[in-house]
């Protein structure tokens, strides 16, 4: 067994100590300040768990949000790709033209145990009470955040939030106000283009948008294609107005072809 000086132990953990926080001060200061303190994180209104206001901090309910600067850093084309960044959610991508989005299993084509909301609204299928996910792909840019539920929420919203709710909430009129050009090329998303007008109109706000895009099919191990060409071209419009006894009025509208 090797000897060691009289002493070496009594200064052996205060070495120890000394070391692990020079380590914890050189990482500290190898990374780039937060974008946003704990505080502020903790504070940030939920309104999908009992459809009122809430800090998240104080939400009795695994809720996990995705914000307008999280869908922007993360390059999503559409809103399953934007799911993708949530924990516990599994998002399928079937083919390049059908996807699967379930919370806690079960997840499938045609999977109705998952509450979508549009601005509070549900956006399921009639004729499988699900979602046609291909079909709701709004302008990301307009997306003011995504609220995941983790869980039931049959109690406050219906029978379809029995393994959880997604709740996206987009932004208001007077938000986005002015022009906005949106272009994109790649060998798979071979094309897409967007924009966005917003303007004033009497007691409230409006805005008109539009999205085409064109997506390659993709391509089996042997060389065979996969069928699934997509080619889509979609407008939508909101306008959010005040009454004259003080009531807000939003309406909204999205057709695609």
């Amino acid at each position: 067994m090797e000897r060691r000086p009289p002493g070496t132990l009594r200064f052996l953990p205060l070495a120890i100590v000394l070391a692990l926080g020079c380590a914890s001060v050189t990482a500290a200061d190898a990374q780039d300040p937060p974008d946003i303190g704990l505080e502020e994180l903790l504070g940030v209104e939920v309104t999908s768990v009992s459809r009122k206001a809430e800090r998240l901090h104080d939400v009795a309910a695994a809720v996990f949000v995705i914000s307008r600067e999280d869908i922007e850093r993360s390059g999503a084309t559409s809103i399953p790709e934007a799911l993708r960044m949530a924990p516990g959610v599994n998002v399928a991508s079937l083919a390049n033209n059908r996807w699967a989005v379930s919370i806690r299993g079960f997840n499938d084509r045609w999977g109705n145990k998952l509450l979508v909301l549009m601005d509070g609204r549900s956006i399921y299928s009639p004729l499988f009470s699900g979602v046609v996910w291909e079909d709701q792909d709004t302008l990301l840019e307009d997306i003011d955040r995504i609220e995941v539920v983790r869980g039931p929420g049959a109690a406050m919203w219906g029978a379809n939030a029995v393994n959880g709710v997604i709740n996206i909430i987009t932004r208001r009129a007077r938000d986005t106000q002015g022009d906005l050009l949106v272009g994109a090329a790649g060998t798979e998303e071979r094309a897409l283009v967007a924009f966005r007008h917003g303007g004033e109109a009497g007691n409230g706000h409006f805005r008109v948008w539009g999205k085409a895009f064109t997506r390659d099919q993709a391509v089996t191990a042997d060389g065979r294609s996969g069928n699934d060409y997509w080619h889509a071209e979609r407008v939508g419009f909101r306008g959010d107005w005040v009454t004259g006894n003080g009531q807000r009025l939003m309406t909204s509208l999205t057709t695609t072809s």
